[in-house]
């Protein structure tokens, strides 16, 4: 290894390598379950250094794990063949390049932190509608490798749907040059749709042309508590009836997860009461004309004077709505500080979120009574993360054995639904095996020509979503 250390400070200049302890934290998950290593991390400051890194990398017969922000759930950023991978971080390429009220769009350098850019945007009177709980720390290019998803895929879609365009640094060091803001371009396949959840796996992302919208300035936040997970599925039928387009976000949780989020912040204060047996999340936006504050009131009225809401409580500032997020934000990390766990990402058809929670909670339950299910997600797409929280005062071998007897469960019923796996988080290294045993012969070999036709030696992210053996 320390002969491929001179190597690619002599090709690459000292300034772009890290070598030695310095290359540790970007060989660790997200959560810290998982430390691996590599022959060096490259730190290129422009897609013409992207592209230079890439072809020493092939000169040299090593394959590259590319990197943003590191914060992927599914280890797709990290590598797992150390003697024999270098990780390639875009953290230094986080320029703005443009933003273009007029066009509604920007274009943006991978490396730019999620919500550095959304403050940008918001301060040229824009909104870029990608939202997640990592997005103080995910990076551009990252959300778009892995299409993630996040708490306003209900309006605005998956990020697919925000992208214009891409600039990407194929596997030969050639860069596809393809950052057009046009909203309609019909000249035959849309190739920025082959690199948009590959994850790294046919080339590297290196800057994104993404489409912004007006900003929303008027906000309306209410947290409401039903009787049942069925009712919570009807008031979100309602809503989408009643509040159309202007529904930005709606998602369910348990009672649980207001102890969860306590656990992590202690000095949250709780906004009603947590007794009831499902709670909504819901979120109204819009801008100009119209009255957001007053949709939300009459939209209220209606669900409680029907009974199909028993309690609920609306946000009178930001502050408050932003205290009504973060217990949605804070279980999770609530979850984390109660040991190892299963994280699961699935889906299923939007009218059968709650018999899906209902049979896969009930068939861990028989198997794992020892364990603890938490059930919350986001209705309007289908997605439900169901969680699984073994006794943390377990050996940790115990601990294992469960979490992977709880995946194995829940995805048995996750077939029986015609469901997906991977709703939003992608499949990385820690879903491929589930992933393959689940693809069509036909799918297979589609993706596997789709891989060799780009990516013929295998240098990019082998080992991520599907195993090609590498001659």
């Amino acid at each position: 290894m320390q002969s491929y250390h001179q190597k690619f400070v002599d090709a690459l200049g000292a300034d772009l390598v890290l070598l030695g302890e310095e290359v540790e934290r970007y060989c660790r998950d997200w959560h810290g379950d998982v430390t691996t290593g590599a022959i060096a991390v490259l730190r290129p400051r422009s897609t013409e250094d992207v592209s230079k890194a890439v072809r020493v990398c092939a000169e040299l017969g090593v394959a590259i794990v590319p990197q943003g922000g590191n914060t992927g759930l599914v280890l797709g950023a990290t590598p797992d063949a150390p003697e024999s991978q270098v990780v390639l971080s875009l953290e230094r390429m986080n320029a703005i390049r443009r933003i273009d009220a007029d066009d509604f769009s920007a274009v943006v350098e991978a490396g730019a932190i999620l919500s550095e850019f959304k403050d940008k945007v918001e301060e040229a009177g824009m909104f870029f509608p990608l939202a997640l709980g990592a997005q103080g720390s995910c990076r551009i290019g990252g959300n778009v490798s892995t299409n993630a998803g996040g708490i306003n895929v209900l309006r605005y879609g998956m990020t697919r749907e925000l992208v214009l365009g891409l600039e990407v640094v194929l596997p030969d060091g050639s860069v596809f040059e393809g950052l057009s803001t046009l909203r309609k371009d019909n000249r035959g396949i849309d190739l920025k749709q082959l690199f948009i959840g590959a994850e790294g796996t046919l080339g590297i992302i290196t800057a994104v042309a993404v489409k912004l919208m007006p900003m929303p300035d008027q906000v309306a936040t209410a947290l409401l508590g039903l009787n049942a997970l069925d009712d919570v599925i009807a008031l979100y039928r309602r809503a989408r009836r009643d509040c159309c387009d202007l529904l930005s976000a709606f998602e369910f949780m348990p009672p649980l997860a207001f102890t969860l989020a306590r656990e992590a912040m202690p000095d949250l204060a709780m906004p009603m009461s947590d007794d009831h047996p499902a709670y909504a999340l819901l979120e109204i936006s819009g801008s100009g004309l119209v009255n957001v504050s007053d949709l939300m009131e009459r939209f209220l009225e209606g669900v409680m004077g029907d009974g199909l809401v028993v309690d609920g409580v609306v946000a009178t500032s930001k502050a408050q709505s932003r205290n009504l997020w973060l217990f949605r934000e804070g279980m999770n990390e609530g979850q984390a500080k109660r040991g190892p766990h299963l994280r699961t990402d699935v889906s299923v058809p939007l009218s059968r979120v709650a018999d899906f929670v209902r049979d896969a909670q009930k068939a861990v339950y028989d198997a794992l009574p020892d364990c603890v299910c938490v059930s919350y997600g986001h209705v309007g797409d289908g997605n439900v993360h169901l969680n699984v929280l073994p006794p943390g005062d377990l050996p940790r071998s115990e601990i294992d054995a469960r979490i992977y007897k709880a995946k194995k469960i829940i995805n048995e019923v996750l077939d029986s639904y015609h469901g997906s796996i991977s709703a939003e988080h992608g499949i990385g290294r820690l879903k491929r095996s589930d992933f393959d045993t689940r693809l069509s012969e036909v799918r297979r070999k589609l993706l596997a020509a789709v891989k060799t036709a780009i990516d013929p030696d295998l240098w990019m992210n082998p080992g991520c979503q599907l195993s090609f053996a590498r001659d």
